[in-house]
């Protein structure tokens, strides 16, 4: 993955396709077939918990969702997803937090928009201690560096507790949206048995 040159190396994702601004087709915004979650609610414990992880790297939070299958629809796993989220301790949410990366940036951004967000992004990590998540699924790629600085601008006045409690939120929605995705389609390797996950 090609990030801008001034985005610090430090925080090059070590794990394909983990971003913190998720792109979501639109063709994948619909309700998912059938086969799709029966698909995830057969699977393996450990295919759905690697699934899990994709989605939140957080083991007891995929521990959580994947021992509660079967579930009957999307809305009651997305349901669950939330359930499991907000038991998360600080040390969960710490160790959710360090396989984000930084958002990416729509092709073309031109290079004062990597500056600005670059040094915001810095300004975020020496207040907080960790990589700035925000959840804009229905953001438009040309709207999202606007939206990101103005996320974490914003986010900057509130004090640490206020901060966690905002972080945990984003991170809640990543984790229900990447979930989503999988299912309505996105290629899931870890659930791809009996043709229950079509490849893209």
């Amino acid at each position: 993955m090609t990030r801008g040159p001034t985005l610090p190396a430090h925080r090059i994702p070590h794990r394909t396709g983990r971003l913190a601004i998720p792109t979501v087709p639109e063709q994948t915004r619909t309700p998912p077939p059938e086969h799709l979650l029966a698909g995830f609610n057969s699977a393996p414990a450990d295919d759905a918990h690697r699934l899990l992880l994709d989605c939140l790297h957080s083991p007891r939070w995929a521990g959580r969702v994947a021992d509660h299958r079967p579930y009957p629809d999307l809305e009651s796993l997305l349901a669950a997803c939330d359930e499991a989220a907000y038991d998360l301790t600080p040390g969960d949410l710490a160790e959710a937090l360090a396989s984000e990366a930084l958002p990416t940036l729509p092709y073309g951004t031109y290079s004062a928009a990597h500056t600005a967000l670059s040094a915001a992004h810095a300004a975020y990590e020496a207040r907080f201690g960790h990589v700035f998540v925000i959840c804009l699924d229905e953001v438009a790629p040309n709207e999202t560096p606007d939206r990101v600085l103005e996320g974490i601008r914003s986010r900057l006045t509130n004090d640490p507790e206020e901060e966690r409690v905002v972080t945990a939120e984003e991170l809640r929605n990543l984790a229900k949206g990447r979930l989503a995705a999988h299912l309505r389609g996105a290629r899931s390797p870890a659930l791809d048995t009996n043709s229950a996950v079509s490849g893209e």
